[in-house]
């Protein structure tokens, strides 16, 4: 059972926030541009659905890591603790920062009111940047596992 929780979690990871860090990347660049001509994009929209689908079903990730932590008995584990709290903190940037902040510049666009498209998307973009950068230390800790017998 183990093994397919392991399995799972780890496909999870990678089916689903791989993808909305590759959008929630693209995003502001896309967004900038279709604001500065005063229009609306659809591949701007597709990138926002990507990411604000893929974040919903992206709470399988922490879930199998849970059960997964239970069946290996690590749940106290420092690294695992440290994981989750940093995946809490990934997952608050993307719902309370990143997916309101492209849902205003899509706005922004489709009202022709690109002014501010520059300072919004380097905001997002810094964002954005953290959001992935956390997720890349979560990836780091999930392989070293400081302190495991493993010796990986």
């Amino acid at each position: 059972m183990t093994k397919l929780l392991l399995s799972v979690h780890v496909l999870a990871s990678i089916l689903v926030v791989g993808p909305i860090a590759v959008a929630a990347s693209m995003f502001p660049s896309y967004a900038r541009r279709a604001g500065e001509e005063g229009r609306s994009s659809g591949a701007v929209t597709l990138l926002h659905r990507i990411c604000a689908v893929y974040a919903v079903v992206g709470v399988a990730v922490p879930v199998f890591g849970i059960a997964t932590g239970a069946q290996l008995g690590v749940l106290t584990d420092a690294w695992l603790i440290v994981s989750m709290v940093l995946t809490a903190i990934a997952a608050a940037i993307l719902a309370l920062a990143i997916l309101p902040g492209q849902e205003r510049m899509i706005e922004a666009s489709e009202k022709g009111e690109g002014g501010d498209m520059a300072r919004s998307a380097a905001r997002l973009s810094g964002l954005t940047g953290v959001f992935n950068l956390l997720w890349a230390v979560v990836v780091v800790l999930m392989i070293v596992r400081p302190g495991s017998t493993t010796g990986a």
